[in-house]
């Protein structure tokens, strides 16, 4: 099979042999793999593939070592599972399955953990699984801990973004907010997709009039960002940042309107209350069921144009998540 893996930025197509799955493990022959902002921004501090032209991907075989793995969603079919797998979990080949692969995802099949696999419905498609649980959970769950109530108003960053884009969405659907503002880097291409997802205003970042003030912004970019969204929220408005794009606040930003910052990672939801992060997960598949959530594929590579996925990535040009296809 090939795997694409890293070495200082640097993208690397290796032909290996298929592996076994271990305890708990299942083989995924997979048929879609989700992108991400953090793998991408992972391989820029190296200036090769993340930095570099997008036709760095070279087969130099199997080395077996060096190179490192690039992790990420992947949705596909059982192909194989471990020692028990079948007897604690219910999973068997030729089942359909999405989940989080923290090992090789950037794979013609790739080794999921059952602890982070659930099944695709009949109703999704793989893009659909790798848009949608992921993202989606992130999402929601930055909007949980946002606390909005209904009627509010919600600022949405890195709108456009694979999480951003379902953000928005639930803000009105789960949130009940009655004005939605979505925020990105460049609004005239892609003020018409925001609006269709349910977006009243769409901003730029730079822009001086981001609108009415946001009783809670879910922020996705970071950095320098912070300061203006603070300023930007309403007295007693609320920060969600689930960014992994770092920055810094100066404490008498929030003093002086008791505004508040939460950070929010969906990892320690799954590891911590695994329950919940089910039935968000559960309830995301229903609004998509009910044609209410609306997953959003900004474009799908081959695998072994990965470094072209990045760019796009990497050049904020994505209108929804980037997929790459076996």
């Amino acid at each position: 099979m090939r795997r694409i893996r890293h070495r200082h930025g640097t993208l690397t197509v290796q032909h290996v042999p298929t592996p076994a799955p271990g305890p708990g493990e299942l083989l995924v022959r997979t048929e879609a793999i989700g992108v991400t902002l953090p793998v991408v921004r992972k391989l820029a501090p190296h200036g090769g593939a993340a930095d570099g032209p997008v036709d760095e991907v070279v087969d130099e075989g199997d080395d077996g070592a060096g190179p490192e793995p690039l992790g990420g969603e992947v949705a596909g079919v059982v192909e194989a599972v471990g020692p028990d797998v079948a007897e604690a979990t219910g999973f068997a080949p030729g089942d359909r399955v999405t989940g989080l692969c923290f090992g090789d995802a950037y794979s013609d099949a790739a080794l999921l953990h059952t602890a982070m696999a659930s099944a695709v419905p009949d109703h999704a498609t793989a893009h659909d699984a790798v848009a949608l649980v992921r993202g989606g959970l992130v999402a929601l769950g930055a909007l949980e801990a946002a606390h909005p109530r209904p009627g509010e108003t919600a600022l949405v960053t890195a709108a456009a973004s694979g999480a951003g884009h379902l953000a928005l969405q639930l803000a009105r659907l789960r949130g009940g907010a009655g004005h939605i503002v979505a925020a990105v880097g460049d609004p005239a291409a892609k003020g018409d997709f925001l609006r269709a997802l349910g977006a009243d205003a769409v901003v730029g970042y730079g822009d001086t009039d981001w609108g009415p003030p946001a009783d809670y912004a879910l922020d996705a970019v970071g950095g320098a960002l912070l300061g203006p969204l603070v300023r930007g929220l309403t007295d007693g408005g609320r920060l969600v940042a689930y960014s992994s794009g770092g920055g810094t606040l100066a404490a008498h930003e929030l003093l002086a309107g008791a505004k508040s910052v939460t950070g929010f990672q969906i990892g320690r939801v799954a590891r911590e209350r695994p329950a919940l992060y089910a039935a968000w997960r559960e309830e995301l598949w229903r609004l998509h069921a009910a044609g209410e959530l609306r997953p959003a594929v900004a474009a799908a590579f081959p695998l072994a144009e990965a470094a072209h996925a990045h760019a796009l990535i990497r050049a904020r040009g994505n209108l929804g998540k980037v997929v790459l296809e076996p």
